[in-house]
């Protein structure tokens, strides 16, 4: 079950509009990963949110297997922020955090031997 804001996302933008973020290895920005992200996202409304947003099958796939990561906007340099601005309606300013990556949430394990009927 998909958890996080890509229901309730502020805004999106397409992968391949987003490629000036990409490596995100390589970005001279604050990064927050896995559990840090996790929090980072929790304590951010989804209004507030920009979430990368797959066009094919291989980008879906990609953003599926990538770690979950947060990007705080104002940490991004002036460049990369003219370009994410470029591609949103609203202003730039009005977005706290970038998404990329699927959050899951928990789900208990079940034994196959709960759906047989002995």
């Amino acid at each position: 079950m998909l958890k996080g804001h890509f229901g309730s996302a502020g805004a999106s933008i397409e992968y391949g509009a987003a490629g000036c973020l990409f490596p995100i290895d390589e970005l001279d920005a604050t990064i927050l990963q896995y559990r840090d992200a996790q929090f980072a996202l929790d304590d951010i409304d989804g209004a507030n949110v920009i979430v990368i947003a797959p066009t094919s099958l291989a980008t879906s796939y990609f953003l599926t297997q990538h770690a979950l990561t947060a990007i705080p906007i104002d940490s991004l340099p002036t460049t990369i922020q003219t370009q994410i601005a470029d591609e949103l309606d609203a202003p730039l300013d009005t977005f706290g955090l970038i998404q990329i990556g699927k959050w899951n949430s928990d789900s208990s394990n079940h034994s196959l031997t709960e759906f047989t009927t002995a």
